[in-house]
């Protein structure tokens, strides 16, 4: 079983992904606001984390930075998801550090399936 530490603003995009995820066996550990998701990442260490793009306050891509830039948390599997799915928006999220990249609206019926490839597959 391994552990996914979800950071995402909407209420019902959490629901939907923490039904998903359990439903596959995961522990789901949620944060609502990218500060909260750093926190969680540097006392727990997941197995992976969903980091939502468009956030208040410090958005996904400067949590990203912070996270990468703590040897901590360097090394954790961080895969982007966001509703922001226009062209090039894939590449500058790998370019910049995320492990993967997952578009909204999310595909219920392949979703837990394509966080498992995210999980099976090694950081660097």
């Amino acid at each position: 079983m391994s552990t996914i530490l979800l950071v995402e603003d909407t209420i019902a995009n959490r629901a939907l992904v923490v039904k998903l995820l359990k439903a596959a066996g995961h522990d789901v550990i949620e944060a609502a606001d990218a500060a909260a998701g750093i926190r969680e990442a540097q006392t727990t260490r997941p197995d992976l984390v969903l980091m939502d793009l468009s956030l208040p306050g410090m958005d996904g891509w400067e949590a990203l930075r912070r996270l990468r830039a703590d040897g901590g948390t360097r090394d954790l599997r961080i895969v982007a998801l966001t509703a922001h799915a226009m062209a090039g928006t894939r590449d500058e999220a790998l370019a910049a550090g995320f492990d993967g990249y997952l578009s909204k609206p999310i595909d219920a019926m392949s979703f837990a399936e394509t966080v498992s490839r995210f999980l099976g597959e090694r950081r660097g």
